[in-house]
């Protein structure tokens, strides 16, 4: 039987993944909100999850790139960022730092990580530097595991993996009340995952953080999302299983 790894949605597009001993962070928001943006009541409490080897970095944007949560992270783990950052990212402090554009690859202890394409804007608003957007494939033990970061669908996606893919991170949402460009919604990410064809696929980008004022709603159209697209991928036949989880739900999967 294969050892089972595990992945613990942190909300918004912060996941803690763990797979063959390395612990992997993606996006890392750990604070109360980033920038304009405050977390939802339901969302887990995030200052636990300060032990980790690695971070992805998708792209610049606040709500993905939190310099005040990257500072919270114990032992100086390696940061990894879109090509374009790096140079940013030193003059911010952070030494341990290494950037990537679509196509690398790098190695970090047992752990195979790929830099993909993403359709979306890697400029830090309103004045910081551009760097690209890119999601990330990582490959540990028989684990093979997708964070898409922020894309539109692209059809790239259908031979992104060259075998099986366990997992895909599929953003499903945003932090409001309606989309902009380079996004997907739940039915744009069932139908990525037409083409990606995971085994499990777990919704992220949903839920989480929202503008200062509306926060403190219950908003159902915050909360849907991931069903939304759980149902769309049902209703396309995939054998993919939806893996709605919460956020600070651990869930287990066996490659």
């Amino acid at each position: 039987m294969a050892s089972q790894d595990y992945l613990t949605y942190l909300g918004h597009a912060t996941v803690l993944l763990e797979v063959d001993g390395v612990r992997v962070m993606t996006d890392p928001v750990l604070r109360p909100g980033a920038a304009m943006l405050h977390r939802m009541p339901k969302a887990a409490d995030l200052q636990e999850y300060t032990e980790v080897d690695l971070v992805v970095i998708s792209h610049l944007h606040h709500d993905h790139l939190d310099l005040p949560s990257l500072r919270l992270l114990r032992d100086d783990p390696l940061i990894v960022v879109p090509y374009g950052a790096e140079r940013w990212m030193r003059s911010k402090g952070f030494h341990n730092v290494t950037e990537m554009a679509p196509g690398d690859v790098l190695s970090f202890n047992g752990l195979t990580v790929r830099a993909t394409i993403a359709i979306h804007s890697g400029k830090r608003e309103p004045r910081g530097p551009v760097a690209l957007a890119i999601g990330y494939l990582m490959e540990a033990g028989e684990a093979t595991v997708y964070f898409a970061g922020d894309t539109d669908i692209f059809p790239g996606m259908a031979g992104l993996v060259p075998g099986e893919l366990d997992v895909a991170m599929i953003p499903v949402w945003g932090w409001g009340l309606v989309l902009g460009d380079g996004h997907l919604n739940p039915k744009t990410a069932a139908d990525a995952v037409a083409l990606l064809r995971p085994r499990y696929a777990v919704p992220i980008h949903w839920g989480t953080l929202a503008v200062a004022g509306l926060h403190r709603l219950k908003l159902t159209r915050m909360e849907n999302p991931p069903h939304e697209f759980a149902d769309a991928v049902a209703a396309l036949g995939l054998d993919t299983e939806v893996l709605v989880t919460h956020p600070g739900e651990r869930v287990a999967f066996e490659p």
